[in-house]
């Protein structure tokens, strides 16, 4: 038995075709032996990997989790990363449904198992990918929830133009259900990213990948009358606030009392504050989604808890569908980077037919 430079051990499991070996329990923890210092170096190394990709931190952080878990499993029996092959890599997403695990939870864990051997693979220490000889596990297809266009209509219209923090949330929603925003791609967005000449928006979304999406006027006259008379008060809670690239955003008659104080990171480029002048997080996104439905009985029996920030995506793509829009189309609005991912709004309209046939005609 070997290692290589990274500490890797090179098993005889590495061979095609060798099976697992049999249950030897051994200690989890780092650093006892060279089985974990085996599973240590190939979690550095798909670290690294995912690092020279630019992929997201938060797609680091659960593919580090995930790998981990395999990596706690595996140690337990005595199996370094190049021991393990198909039948091993089976045993483990067998024993997560065994124990409760939904189908999605599996899948995901075998997303990043299949992305650790792919690194192993492509820096020459294993042989084959074992992951990718083994299925993943089939997933409810749920179809996602829709706002009819009259229900969109009454959330963003029952937000008031008053105080700050309904000026910002209608800016928000608007750009949501607007733009078919992810709640992430919304809090992400800078004040430069609006462009007002050109009645777009720049978004950075998944995998760091840029696009541009237009925006309509009532979205527009939203972002403007935030930026105006609601983002200058809410960032002179942390600081001075930022200008856009035309110079409308950011100044304003509370700026000049907290001048000199330092903002919160990031806020003097972020679009959308708290009211503590800090950029908001996805969770304050479904908190104030929740709210409003709440408050306006938008969804009537269906309630705040039937709605996500996600679901105003979904009535973007499935209102463009409705409306004419070709999939290849929404597919770039939504920043998918297969159309086979859009196509699923195909079956939101084939189900939306059907239940209108089944209303309406004598004889469904």
């Amino acid at each position: 038995m070997s290692t290589d430079a990274h500490g890797l051990r090179r098993g005889p499991g590495a061979q095609a075709g060798a099976a697992p070996p049999g249950d030897r329990v051994g200690s989890c923890r780092a650093g006892q032996g060279p089985v974990e210092r085996a599973w240590a170096g190939a979690l550095e190394l798909l670290e690294r990997d995912l690092q020279r990709r630019d992929a997201a931190e938060r797609t680091r952080r659960a593919y580090a989790a995930d790998v981990q878990h395999l990596a706690s499993w595996a140690c337990s029996r005595g199996w370094a990363p190049a021991d393990m092959n198909a039948k091993g890599v089976r045993r483990f997403i067998a024993e997560l449904s065994a124990r409760g695990a939904a189908p999605r939870t599996s899948a995901r864990k075998l997303a990043a198992i299949r992305a650790l051997f792919v690194s192993l693979r492509e820096h020459g220490l294993i042989g084959e990918n074992p992951a990718e000889l083994v299925s993943t596990p089939r997933r409810p297809s749920n179809l996602p929830r829709v706002l009819s266009a009259r229900e969109a209509a009454r959330l963003l219209d029952s937000i008031p133009a008053g105080e700050e923090l309904a000026l910002r949330d209608r800016a928000m929603f608007e750009l949501a259900y607007g733009c078919g925003l992810r709640a992430q791609e919304l809090v992400s967005l800078s004040v430069d990213d609006v462009d007002h000449d050109g009645e777009q928006l720049r978004v950075e979304g998944k995998g760091r990948k840029t696009r541009f999406v237009p925006v309509g006027e009532p979205a527009m006259a939203a972002v403007r009358a935030y930026l105006e008379r609601a983002r200058p008060a809410l960032a002179a809670g942390g600081g001075t606030p930022a200008r856009g690239r035309d110079g409308r955003p950011g100044a304003g008659p509370h700026a000049a009392s907290t001048a000199a104080a330092a903002p919160p990171s990031g806020a003097a480029e972020a679009l959308l504050l708290s009211k503590s002048g800090r950029p908001l997080h996805t969770s304050d996104v479904r908190r104030r989604l929740a709210r409003w439905i709440a408050r306006a009985g938008a969804l009537g029996e269906r309630g705040a808890g039937a709605v996500s920030p996600h679901a105003l995506r979904h009535s973007f793509a499935t209102h463009l569908l409705d409306g004419g829009a070709d999939l290849r189309s929404i597919q770039e609005l939504l920043g998918h980077a297969s159309v086979s991912s859009t196509q699923i709004y195909t079956r939101v309209e084939s189900a939306r037919l059907r239940r209108a046939y089944a209303r309406s005609h004598p004889r469904a």
